[in-house]
């Protein structure tokens, strides 16, 4: 009687682990993909942003065409890239910064621009953006992390591997942005 107990109770413990194990798997791997999902926000509002920058910026230059096409090419191809395809997504949005930031640049040559209210806010709310697509990104990695090690870890380790956990891809900083600017003040 006490033997069938005990095995009864160990039994009991070694389910309640594995449930624990499991849904401990669960839940990692859905906080990573909510983490993916906030990012994925904040690049739809960047896009949603976009078109009144570039009619701005076009109503004080005329000759920076070629900027504001990139721009709304880049735009474009970002919304047609397949949502679960997370490394294109990125690619796109990285280089999508990096245009901006030649947007922004040419600003400079126009006081006016510049100077205009509508122009400030909108800089200031792609900016409070990229501020929070940079976050996303941290929280997407770290998430990531976590996840990660748990299905390399014991006994986790296994559990992951009979419900087929896989590790996912940590977001990379594009080469460009770890180059150090380069400063000069010869004139």
């Amino acid at each position: 009687m006490v033997a069938t107990i005990v095995v009864i109770v160990i039994i009991v413990l070694l389910v309640a682990l594995y449930a624990g194990l499991y849904n401990g798997l669960v839940q990692l791997r859905t906080h990573a993909q909510e983490s993916w999902s906030q990012i994925d926000v904040q690049l739809q509002r960047r896009n949603d942003l976009i078109p009144n920058l570039v009619s701005t910026v076009k109503g004080y230059s005329k000759y920076e065409a070629s900027t504001l096409e990139k721009v709304t090419q880049l735009r474009s191809q970002l919304e047609n890239v397949p949502d679960d395809d997370h490394a294109q997504k990125m690619a796109v949005s990285n280089e999508l910064t990096g245009t901006l930031r030649s947007l922004f640049a040419v600003a400079e040559n126009y006081p006016d621009l510049k100077a205009s209210t509508q122009y400030q806010s909108l800089m200031e709310e792609l900016s409070n953006t990229e501020n929070k697509i940079a976050y996303s990104r941290q929280l997407y990695n770290s998430t990531v992390a976590n996840l990660d090690a748990k299905i390399q870890s014991f006994p986790s380790n296994i559990v992951a591997k009979i419900h087929h956990f896989k590790q996912m891809d940590y977001l990379q900083v594009p080469k460009e942005t770890k180059e150090v600017p380069k400063v000069s003040f010869d004139n």
